[in-house]
């Protein structure tokens, strides 16, 4: 049994998904894939280095790159801007202080709640706590897994264009690993979707993303990434955002 199909098994991956992923995995060199299984030291490790494939293909509509996994054991989870550490969205006061601590997330959750005409902007242009703490959430998804979820239902796949940060290794120099991997991937996917599926690239992956030969069969959505404020701001996140609704409890 080669590596790339146990690191296949021990992450789930979704059968849809296998022969895709599999191929991809024949471009990375097979002694790095054994060093990753014999090591232990990584993020977020092989049970979940390919948890972004865990869901089918039907649906497929929009494939969200990230750069890395979170640095922290609790937080890295294989799946792109997912903070496992992460609970409830909201508290008394407005975002929780979890996600109120997150950057990118608390951005993002910001974006969507501007775009889906949930809160406005104050006289400063900013989106405080206090109009958030206003806010009827009855109707709203409650947690950071069940925002993920939406997501997933609107046709989301999220992974990282280097889904391995190694202690020992600068990321500069494990991304060298996964770039064949990531052209061929998005080939399959290509070649292989139902639909027309668009590339969202946030921030300097774009960079990296569209240097690769099989990224120009698609479509993009190219902005700051979420760490900056002016995300909240970025007409095409707030179109789409405003369009697909991942704060409702449901999505169509």
């Amino acid at each position: 049994m080669t590596s790339a199909s146990i690191l296949i098994d021990r992450c789930g991956v979704h059968r849809e998904w296998r022969e895709i992923v599999e191929n991809a995995l024949a471009r990375v060199d097979s002694d790095y894939l054994d060093s990753l299984l014999n090591d232990d030291g990584w993020l977020p490790g092989s049970e979940r280095l390919l948890a972004a494939f865990r869901r089918d293909r039907s649906g497929l509509r929009y494939l969200l790159i990230g750069e890395s996994p979170y640095p922290r054991a609790e937080s890295a989870n294989g799946i792109a801007f997912y903070d496992a550490a992460v609970g409830d969205l909201w508290s008394d006061s407005g975002l929780s202080k979890a996600v109120n601590r997150a950057t990118s997330l608390r951005n993002i959750v910001k974006t969507a709640l501007l775009a889906e005409g949930l809160v406005q902007t104050d006289s400063d242009g900013r989106i405080t706590q206090q109009a958030i703490a206003k806010l009827d959430k009855a109707g709203l998804v409650q947690s950071l897994h069940e925002l993920f979820a939406n997501l997933e239902r609107a046709g989301f796949l999220m992974l990282n264009a280097t889904p391995v940060l190694h202690p020992q290794r600068k990321p500069a120099l494990e991304a060298r690993y996964w770039r064949d991997f990531l052209d061929e991937l998005l080939a399959l996917i290509a070649r292989h979707a139902a639909q027309r599926v668009t590339l969202l690239l946030w921030g300097k992956i774009a960079g990296l993303v569209e240097a690769l030969s099989a990224s120009a069969q698609f479509d993009k959505l190219v902005c700051e990434h979420p760490y900056n404020m002016s995300f909240i701001d970025n007409p095409g996140m707030l179109r789409l955002f405003a369009q697909l609704r991942i704060l409702q409890k449901t999505v169509n």
